[in-house]
């Protein structure tokens, strides 16, 4: 398991989507993390993200305080499409390619395969948190330096809680992608469905319910990304009027971290089930 581990870490490490889908996950937490809210405060425009936000509370939203906000603010939504695309291109490349076989052909068995996978994977995703966390640090810094803010950091215990749950939630998207990539055997499909889901259905459907059919709160709050948000909210404490877009508090936090981690397993489960049982080509 050890060296197939380290043979997907490698695959990984060289393929050039895995990094150009890290920097749209960064680029995306810089600019609504900080650039924006900063254009706004320095400006005295305010913009659909800080209208009718005092000056001092747009400034206070990008100082080191705050710096968990604005790494995992985004995952629910935006960086978990990009986890889940990283999920997808990962598992269903190798369908793609026909290189599963040739992988099939060594010794390891498809379950050792998918497991060295699924260990990578998380592996990275721990690289995408940890580098999104460094680069919002630093921004935060230049912003307290550049206007004179205070520069009290969030206590161990609440960065790890913070940054833990950024993985979890990302790696539950990853498993989404790779367990439909699996399910389909190709990378196109997985990608459009999934991002669909995150970005549109899910969005929609949770936007219907509130507004017409309350007494259906129960489906939509069992969805994955309704409680990616929420156990963001939980890890964060932050406000609806700081969340991003599309991101709510609808459950409780342990709820949520339940939830996903269920979620996750049911993934990991069916696409260990369908490797082993089908077909590979």
């Amino acid at each position: 398991m050890l060296g197939s581990c380290r043979a997907e870490l490698l695959k990984l490490r060289k393929r050039s989507a895995v990094w150009v889908l890290f920097g749209a996950g960064l680029v995306l937490s810089l600019i609504f993390g900080y650039l924006l809210p900063y254009l706004s405060y320095a400006t005295g425009d305010p913009n659909d993200q800080t209208d009718g936000v005092p000056p001092a509370e747009v400034l206070r939203s990008m100082l080191p305080e705050r710096v968990v906000d604005n790494t995992i603010g985004g995952y629910p939504i935006f960086a978990g499409a990009l986890a889940l695309v990283l999920g997808a291109i990962v598992i269903g490349g190798e369908y793609t390619w026909g290189t599963l076989k040739t992988v099939l052909t060594q010794r390891p068995g498809r379950g050792t395969v998918l497991g060295a996978q699924f260990l990578a994977l998380g592996t990275m995703i721990a690289v995408w948190v940890l580098g999104i966390f460094a680069a919002c640090a630093l921004c935060s810094i230049a912003v307290a330096a550049a206007e004179n803010g205070a520069t009290d950091w969030p206590g161990v215990g609440a960065l790890a809680r913070g940054l833990a749950g950024g993985w979890l939630v990302l790696m539950t998207w990853c498993l989404a992608g790779a367990v439909l990539a699996v399910a389909f055997r190709n990378v196109a499909l997985p990608i459009g469905l999934g991002v669909v889901w995150i970005l549109g259905i899910e969005q929609l459907l949770a936007g219907v319910v509130s507004s017409l059919l309350p007494g259906l709160d129960w489906l939509t709050n069992a969805m994955p990304g309704t409680n990616a948000g929420s156990l963001v909210f939980d890890v964060t404490g932050m406000t609806a009027a700081d969340a991003p877009p599309g991101v709510r508090d609808a459950v409780g936090g342990g709820r949520a971290l339940l939830t996903l981690i269920g979620y996750s397993v049911v993934f990991a489960v069916l696409a260990a089930w369908a490797t082993r049982r089908r077909d590979v080509t």
